[in-house]
């Protein structure tokens, strides 16, 4: 299925662009008329998946995080990459829980939570190359459709 409409965005992975990725990614979101349920979903796993390249992909070092957002006719696809240090593991890494970084108190629940808030999430990863996050949602269905 071809996209109706696109975007693309890169910015540098610093943690004040994760707020400016979510309200992209929201605006972009909106002409599909979602819910503020479905809105407040995307921005939050938005926020999740640019946060992790920040923190993991770069180590809160200097790189740039790459945003693709994809809109079909009621749903989205929403892609966020980076060419950072990338997952060893990527099974264990979305483990609920499960944390590389324990001594930043990070909470291990990032995949969880995008997972919880999309529809489906996909993660592509090779150590040393960076790691793309594929998250998409549909909008306006209803059970029985």
């Amino acid at each position: 299925m071809q996209p109706v409409n696109e975007i693309k965005l890169e910015f540098m992975s610093k943690s004040s662009n994760e707020a400016f990725a979510r309200v992209v990614a929201a605006a972009f979101v909106s002409q599909l008329d979602p819910t503020i349920e479905e809105l407040a979903d995307v921005r939050t796993a938005v926020s999740e998946a640019v946060t992790n390249a920040i923190i993991h992909g770069y180590e809160s070092k200097p790189g740039t995080i790459r945003m693709v957002c994809l809109q079909y006719e009621k749903s989205v696809e929403i892609e966020i990459s980076d060419e950072g240090g990338g997952i060893e593991d990527i099974e264990q890494a979305m483990q609920p829980l499960y944390t590389s970084k324990p001594e930043m108190e990070r909470s291990g629940m990032g995949f969880t939570v995008m997972e919880s808030f999309m529809d489906m999430v996909k993660v592509r990863s090779k150590p040393g190359e960076g790691t793309t996050v594929i998250m998409y949602k549909s909008f306006g269905t209803t059970e029985g459709e």
